[in-house]
């Protein structure tokens, strides 16, 4: 079975290749024209978009054409694909490709995967779908293992300002006003119908984050977990939060990475947060 997934999972070129697996393009739409974010270094993305203020790009996911064209390439090989995608809830990036399969019908057998989630959210089930693939497991095996990753993993973080979500229609621009004129710091979760929820507010980004590992550590306890730290172009901040989840949350893995570019145009540089999975649903598969 090939696996294909999309940009906004955050996966690593070592890890796409390493698991074998394709991803579709999203992508940034620039007055200037449209880019792959996969073609577009992070600090790359970012010096664009604070210099082209107060103008802001916009994002597209893949046409139907783009997912059947990919499909039709894969089966040349393998027929059998599965196809792993940003939640419904923030994208239309998976009608898109469920559009895409039924032009490649009697050329493929593809199955979808909504990940109700995105980021390092989405990058465990990817992952986890590879792995156990190449495990041998069955796809209704692989499919309980990713409900269950979908169910108990988090995706949580803060922002310095609202100003891009707001842009970008994620939340409303009288929220973004009150926030700015606050100085508020929100807490922003994807929520178990694949969209965002406020958690709480803080006054300051250390206030949030502080907020936000207390959140996690009341979650899970002293269950261990594998946790993503993620950030745009807030190194600082992400070294910061992963020393307050050493003192918080029973650590069994963890590393820091940068989120892709697509998903910056929602939140400009100033983001910072993680996601959070048990180990226990990730271990067996390593």
């Amino acid at each position: 079975m090939k696996i294909v997934t999309d940009c906004a999972a955050d996966m690593s070129n070592e890890e796409l290749e390493q698991l074998g697996i394709v991803q579709a393009p999203l992508f940034i739409q620039f007055p200037e024209g449209e880019v792959n974010s996969a073609d577009i270094s992070a600090d790359d993305f970012y010096n664009r978009l604070e210099a082209m203020r107060p103008q802001f790009p916009t994002t597209a996911q893949p046409s139907a054409g783009i997912f059947a064209e990919l499909y039709r390439k894969i089966a040349e090989t393998n027929k059998d694909i599965f196809s792993i995608h940003i939640s419904s809830g923030l994208s239309g990036t998976i009608n898109s490709a469920q559009d895409g399969g039924s032009l490649v019908k009697e050329e493929a057998h593809v199955s979808f995967w909504d990940t109700l989630t995105l980021s390092g959210g989405e990058r465990f089930q990817v992952m986890a779908a590879a792995l156990a693939d190449k495990a041998g497991w069955s796809m209704e095996k692989i499919q309980e293992r990713l409900t269950k990753i979908r169910e108990n993993t988090e995706v949580i973080y803060t922002l310095d300002t609202l100003e891009y979500l707001a842009r970008g229609g994620r939340i409303g621009r009288v929220q973004a006003m009150a926030g700015a004129l606050l100085n508020l710091k929100p807490v922003i979760r994807v929520d178990t119908d694949g969209k965002y929820s406020t958690v709480a507010k803080g006054r300051s980004i250390a206030k949030a984050m502080t907020i936000l590992a207390d959140f996690l550590a009341e979650k899970y306890g002293k269950k261990p977990v594998w946790a993503t730290v993620l950030h745009g172009r807030f190194a600082e901040k992400a070294d910061l939060l992963a020393e307050e989840f050493k003192q918080k949350l029973n650590i069994a893995k963890m590393e820091i990475a940068r989120i892709s570019p697509v998903l910056g145009v929602h939140t400009g540089p100033g983001i910072v947060g993680a996601a959070i999975v048990p180990m226990e649903l990730m271990e067996d598969l390593m």
